[in-house]
C-alpha cells in the first residue's frame, strides 16, 4: 500500500527512472539478491516502505516471524544501500515504536522512554533496529539516511484479509459484509474507546517525496494527520460512508492496545507540510478501491455506495 502510493507520487512529480521490482522479482529476505539487485541498478535515492505488517491478531500470533522477516528485510536493504553508494535513503517506521503510555500528542523524543504495547511489541522492536541502524550508518559513515515515522495508514492497495488487516481495512470488509448480506449487527474488537489517528496513504507519500527534498537529519520525524477519533467514531464513519444502518457490537474481551495514540507533528508541520485528504474523504477513496478489487468479490457483493 504505502510503496505503490509513493511510486504513484513519485511519477506525479516527475520522476522518470523509478525502479521497482516484486518480491518474485527480488527477495528481500536473501541478502545476496538484494545486493546483487543494487549492485546492477546503482539506484541514487531509496524509499524503504518494504515490511511484514498486520494488526493486532497477526502481531500478537506471530511474533517470531514479525521480528526475524521485518529485521532481515530492512537489514539487507539499508546495508546494500550503504554498500552501495545511495545517496539518501528514506526508512519508513512505525508509531508503535513508541511507548504504550507515551505522552499525547507523542513527540518523537518519546522514542524509548518506556514499555511498549505488548500487542505489537515485536514489529516495533525490529522498526526501532532499523532507525537506529540508519543512525549508526549516519554517525558512522555519513550516510543521509533518515527515518520517518508515519501514523496508521489506509487506502488503495490495502490488505482487507481479516485475519492480518488493520483496523480501517478490517472494518470496511466487516461492514461491506453486512450490508451485503444484511446482517443486522456488526462486532467490532475491543471497547471503541481507544483513540487512533489514520493518515491516507497518499498523504503519506506527499510527505515522503516532501522529506526527501527538505528533511536531511538522522533523528527521527513524525507523519501524521493531527488528529484522532475513537474506534467507535471511526466505525459509525464507515458505517456512514457504506450507507450501513445495522447496529454496533463491541467485544470487550478483545484487546484494545493502546489506550491512545497521537503523533505530535510539530516538526514536519514546521517544514512546510501538511495532510490535506480528511478522514471521512479518504475512507470514501478506500472503499471506492476496496469494491472494484478482488477483496470485494471474496468479501460479498455489494455496490458502490
Amino acid at each position: 500500500m504505502a510503496g505503490s502510493a509513493i511510486l504513484r507520487c513519485l511519477i506525479r512529480e516527475g520522476y522518470t527512472k523509478t525502479i521497482t521490482r516484486t518480491r518474485q522479482e527480488v527477495d528481500l529476505m536473501d541478502a545476496k539478491a538484494v545486493a546483487a539487485f543494487f549492485e546492477a541498478e546503482r539506484p541514487e535515492i531509496v524509499v524503504d516502505a518494504a515490511a511484514r505488517v498486520g494488526g493486532i491478531a497477526a502481531n500478537w500470533e506471530k511474533p517470531v516471524e514479525f521480528l526475524l522477516e521485518n529485521m532481515t528485510i530492512q537489514n539487507n536493504l539499508i546495508k546494500a544501500s550503504a554498500d552501495s553508494g545511495v545517496r539518501k535513503l528514506l526508512f519508513l517506521g512505525s508509531s508503535c515504536i513508541y511507548p504504550k503510555l507515551a505522552p499525547q500528542p507523542i513527540p518523537e523524543s518519546s522514542l524509548l522512554t518506556g514499555s511498549l504495547e505488548p500487542t505489537n511489541e515485536a514489529y516495533a522492536i525490529a522498526k526501532i533496529s532499523g532507525i537506529r541502524l540508519c543512525q549508526a550508518y549516519a554517525r558512522q559513515y555519513g550516510k543521509n539516511f533518515i527515518s520517518a515515522m508515519p501514523t496508521n495508514l489506509y487506502g488503495p492497495n490495502d490488505n482487507y484479509d481479516l485475519q492480518t488487516s488493520h483496523v480501517v481495512p478490517a472494518m470496511i470488509r466487516k461492514i461491506h459484509q453486512a450490508r451485503a448480506s444484511e446482517v443486522p449487527e456488526v462486532v467490532i474488537w475491543g471497547t471503541g474507546t481507544p483513540r487512533r489517528e489514520f493518515l491516507h496513504v497518499d498523504d503519506l507519500a506527499g510527505a515522503c517525496h516532501f522529506l526527501l527534498q527538505s528533511y536531511d537529519s538522522p533523528e527521527v520525524i513524525n507523519v501524521g494527520f493531527g488528529d484522532d477519533v475513537s474506534i467507535r467514531e471511526l466505525a459509525e464513519t464507515i458505517c456512514d460512508v457504506l450507507d450501513y444502518r445495522g447496529n454496533l457490537v463491541f467485544d470487550a474481551s478483545k484487546p484494545d492496545g493502546t489506550p491512545r495514540k497521537l503523533l505530535d507533528c510539530g516538526k514536519l508541520s514546521a517544514l512546510g507540510w501538511k495532510p490535506s485528504i480528511d478522514l471521512r474523504s479518504g475512507i470514501r477513496n478506500a472503499y471506492d478501491w476496496f469494491v472494484s478489487s478482488r477483496w470485494a468479490s471474496a468479501a460479498g457483493s455489494c455496490g458502490a455506495v
